[in-house]
């Protein structure tokens, strides 16, 4: 199966490049600010939660606005990709069922739009990072491996949604709730290990990589801390195990897809 995907995705990642350029262009083709809403967009979001959290609720960690944009950005590219990946192969339907391609290559296309803004965002945060005089350590280089780790764990469980998404019709229904209970439990807006009591603090941030991943930036980016090594080693395997079955899993049904659209 490693060949098998190795060989396809050397084959198709030009198509999963102008793909996710040709979708980037089509959502701001009417747009008058054309590809400065990328920029606006999430600037504009990060100064509403940071007025809410902020100034209403009297939020008070350091630094609270790159806080915050940490916590969108990361999250942003896990909810978009989750609730598109379910979709994917109806709404694809005329490719699908007209040239073969293997499957998860429509979940990578999403992926690299999701990418791309998700890069805009890091660039902002830079940025921020100046602006507020952030210090900076080396354990900002945890930022590539935490990153690496969420888009392997995105994709496996991308994959795995795409493929009982052509099945089950009441899917996004179910993944719109339970994304929600996840976003109260990621801690995006609030500090997870200083706002619930202990041990609860540690079992969601443990159990939950989402939470564990966004935590772990904050700590290495903001505070100059060293992220939980063996944890972060552990949720990149469990990623790496994730996408090798979700990729297997759509290998071995993809053939039926066809039909059951």
């Amino acid at each position: 199966m490693f060949k098998k995907f190795k060989g396809d995705v050397r084959k198709y990642w030009k198509y999963s490049i102008y793909s996710s350029k040709a979708y980037l262009k089509s959502e701001v083709a009417n747009s008058y600010l054309n590809w400065l809403w990328w920029i606006l967009e999430p600037l504009c979001f990060m100064m509403i939660y940071a007025f809410m959290f902020g100034t209403v609720f009297g939020a008070r960690e350091p630094y609270f606005p790159v806080f915050i944009f940490i916590g969108i950005t990361m999250w942003d590219f896990f909810n978009r990709t989750m609730i598109q990946s379910v979709r994917l192969v109806k709404h694809n339907k005329p490719i699908v069922s007209k040239v073969y391609l293997p499957k998860y290559i429509l979940l990578t296309v999403r992926m690299g739009v999701n990418g791309f803004k998700m890069f805009i965002s890091i660039l902002i945060i830079i940025g921020m990072l100046f602006v507020w005089k952030v210090p900076l350590t080396y354990n900002v280089i945890y930022s590539i491996p935490i990153l690496i780790t969420l888009i392997l764990i995105v994709f496996g469980l991308g994959c795995f949604l795409m493929h009982y998404g052509v099945f089950v019709e009441d899917l996004s229904n179910v993944v719109n709730i339970v994304l929600r209970l996840v976003f109260y439990m990621t801690g995006v807006f609030w500090n997870i290990m200083k706002r619930l009591p202990a041990p609860y603090n540690s079992y969601i941030c443990k159990c939950n990589p989402i939470a564990f991943l966004l935590s772990s930036m904050r700590d290495c980016v903001l505070y100059g801390k060293t992220p939980h090594r063996k944890l972060l080693l552990l949720w990149f395997c469990i990623g790496l195990l994730i996408s090798a079955l979700g990729v297997r899993k759509i290998y071995k049904n993809e053939n039926s897809y066809v039909k059951a659209i």
